[in-house]
């Protein structure tokens, strides 16, 4: 049963003039959208790198988004009446 699809993700990210980094990935599959947030801010006694903020608003944006979608595939999986076994099983590296 070959399936192929393209989903678009867009990820927008903003720093404000306290140094707090704020991003928000929208995922949208053609029959559904999703919005993750995440927000990064640098201590005033740290330098300020902008690239940290993005990776660390960016990232934190994603693990929202990624979280929706898990959510989203086991309430399809119950919907259908299928088992869900390990479907939070991670792997590498835990976070």
């Amino acid at each position: 049963m070959p399936h192929t699809v393209e989903w678009t993700v867009r990820l927008h990210l903003v720093e404000d003039d306290e140094g707090t980094t704020t991003a928000r990935v929208v995922l949208d599959t053609g029959s559904a959208a999703f919005t993750g947030h995440g927000a990064a801010h640098c201590h005033p006694a740290d330098t300020n790198v902008p690239e940290i903020g993005d990776e660390l608003a960016a990232g934190r944006a994603m693990n929202n988004l990624a979280q929706q979608l898990l959510d989203a595939g086991e309430r399809d999986i119950d919907s259908v009446g299928a088992s869900r076994s390990n479907t939070r099983q991670a792997r590498g590296w835990l976070m």
